[in-house]
């Protein structure tokens, strides 16, 4: 008899499902149709806050009760804006960063949680100190979400009312290195990965989340609550369902897929994933699909329907 199919299939977005024009391809689309028709629930999982990941994830009509994994596990809510869970960081924390990152300032942006019932954001939910740096690591991200923009300075005061959710950081990949080692350094914040020392140590605050696009040499890093990683939020959401972690198939692409890719029986990396990522899926056996551009998320799936069609004919036997 085959082994139990895959109940749960976790998917990153940017380089994972979405194209080169950031749209989801038709193959693609008709593979996560078909696995929600098969009963296999599908689950976004992505480094985007929820209202920026939806401006591509409305469009595919799937179930508005499929869940949407944001800001890199901080946030879970539906399709529909329902909020599942939230971690914040703490608000002295937060502060505490601003002045330990002050090299890096000009490349920090916090995040807030502000989505209303319609899913939108409003502004204030990105808050910055500084625009030309940013412009010119992310740029097309910087226009494409100007509207909810605010240029506070000092940027420590945007802590005064709700606590953030994350922070981020963009630059060239050495000078984000630089950024990474300087917060490492310190004990409240664990390193990218770390996610065992990060639930075993009371001290540690902050994990980091890295995704790195060397061909553009550009790297972001991800500042969250200590525990906030998509492999974490997963493991909640399969405990609530009875779902084993062996029955959960990720597919990613970058760094901040990693704690996901880790927990689930089925891990698939994309074809573009960076080198050294590649090296570790090559050490560890995981699959290695078609890249993005080429339909990789459909490959992997359309292999798992099958799969799934030849266990539930064996159990008819």
């Amino acid at each position: 008899m085959p082994d139990s199919p895959v109940k749960m299939i976790a998917i990153d977005l940017d380089g994972t499902l979405l194209g080169a024009d950031t749209q989801v391809s038709p193959r693609n689309l008709a593979a996560l149709r078909a696995a929600q028709a098969a009963g296999i629930e599908v689950v976004i999982a992505t480094g985007r806050r929820h209202s920026y990941a939806l401006k591509v994830l409305r469009a595919l009509s799937l179930d508005p009760d499929t869940l949407l994994v944001s800001s890199n596990g901080a946030v879970v809510r539906t399709f529909a804006s329902e909020l599942i869970e939230r971690t914040h960081m703490e608000t002295p924390v937060a502060h505490w960063l601003c002045g330990h990152l002050a090299e890096f300032r000009n490349a920090l942006v916090i995040t807030f949680d502000k989505v209303g019932r319609d899913g939108e954001d409003a502004r204030g939910a990105l808050v910055v100190e500084e625009l030309e740096d940013l412009h010119a690591s992310i740029d097309k991200w910087m226009i494409a979400n100007a509207p909810y923009i605010a240029h506070v300075r000092p940027i420590e005061d945007s802590l005064n009312g709700d606590a953030p959710i994350q922070m981020m950081l963009c630059g060239t990949v050495e000078r984000m290195r630089r950024a990474e080692a300087l917060m490492i350094a310190h004990p409240w914040i664990a390193a990218v990965g770390d996610t065992h020392a990060t639930a075993l140590d009371p001290e540690v605050k902050i994990s980091l989340n890295r995704t790195e696009y060397p061909e553009r040499d550009l790297s972001i890093v991800d500042i969250l609550p200590a525990g906030c990683a998509k492999g974490e939020a997963l493991l909640r959401l399969v405990a609530a369902r009875g779902i084993q972690p062996s029955e959960i198939m990720a597919i990613g692409d970058n760094w901040n897929d990693l704690s996901m890719l880790e927990i689930a029986g089925h891990p698939v990396l994309m074809g573009n994933a960076p080198e050294d990522l590649q090296q570790i899926a090559a050490e560890r056996n995981w699959r290695v699909t078609a890249h993005h551009l080429e339909d990789g998320v459909a490959e992997a799936i359309e292999s798992e329907l099958l799969t799934h069609t030849a266990f539930a004919g064996s159990n008819r036997l």
